[in-house]
């Protein structure tokens, strides 16, 4: 059960603060117009990036089960098309929850090859749930899929927020969606227990600066849409809360000394430390990631 409680702390914990709201049904899912044919709809969990074409769509990521006839909902309002592929970004269940719920006979699940083992580890510890929840392809570093005129490319990141991320690129419409590898506007959720690390996280960031060009939207996993600017900004951040920290390890802190210390993300935290992971959650992160 420890494998399987890991793999959904994020999910678990987010819940913590939003319980009551889920309780009464005031989820909203809200729409934003990205491009002529590509959108991103949020709700409670991660973003849903959601590509539209003439004759089909293409679906990232899906929440929680709970939320699915509400996402169904406001898709409707955007297209008719049937979701021919749904992407899972990784295995937390604020992005995989609704899998079951959209993976129908005309729609092809496809993650990282390292999601479906997680998928197929929860099983195991609940064999009530249904295989639905399992992508269909999985791959191991890079695919391309062609709808139309448009070409996605998805592509491994290791060692990031997972071991199992994957960012989506619609070239055609210049957007990528990249998953939890990026918080907007808030400090990152690294999960260190499944795959995560600090350096995984900023590499995973600068694969992302050479792809993008300055029209770029990007969708992340949490917050509202961005762009190359903030992304570098956000990058500039995390190297010097991360040279900070190494600071600190290499004077011989401990972690709790380091948990306290302010200065090592004191300049962001204003800006950044008010989401999910506060500042003091983050420098143990940090610590506890590079101390290896």
């Amino acid at each position: 059960m420890k494998q399987l409680k890991s793999i959904y702390t994020l999910a678990t914990l987010m819940l913590i603060s939003t319980i009551t709201l889920g309780q009464e049904d005031k989820v909203t899912i809200t729409i934003d117009t990205l491009t002529s044919e590509v959108y991103m709809l949020t709700g409670q969990g991660g973003n849903i990036g959601l590509y539209v074409n003439a004759t089909n769509s293409f679906m990232i990521d899906d929440q929680f089960a709970r939320l699915s006839p509400k996402i169904k909902q406001a898709i409707a309002t955007i297209t008719s098309k049937p979701i021919t592929y749904l992407f899972n970004t990784h295995m937390h269940g604020d992005h995989t929850g609704g899998n079951a719920e959209f993976n129908t006979n005309t729609t092809n699940l496809i993650a990282q090859d390292n999601v479906r083992k997680s998928l197929e580890q929860r099983i195991i510890e609940e064999p009530e749930l249904s295989k639905d929840i399992l992508p269909e392809i999985s791959f191991s570093e890079e695919l391309k899929i062609y709808l139309d005129d448009e070409t996605i490319m998805a592509f491994h990141v290791h060692n990031a927020h997972t071991n199992g991320d994957a960012m989506i690129y619609f070239m055609k419409n210049n957007v990528l969606h990249m998953g939890d590898t990026y918080f907007s506007g808030r400090y990152p959720y690294i999960d260190l227990d499944n795959g995560g690390s600090v350096d995984g996280y900023i590499t995973a960031q600068k694969k992302a600066l050479i792809l993008i060009d300055d029209h770029t939207v990007i969708i992340p996993g949490h917050g509202r849409p961005s762009n190359k600017k903030e992304l570098t900004t956000y990058i500039a951040m995390l190297e010097n809360i991360k040279n900070n920290t190494l600071k600190a390890i290499e004077s011989g802190k401990t972690l709790e000394q380091i948990k306290t210390d302010t200065s090592i993300s004191g300049a962001y935290d204003t800006d950044y430390g008010t989401g999910f992971i506060n500042p003091e959650k983050l420098r143990s992160t940090f610590y506890t990631s590079l101390k290896k």
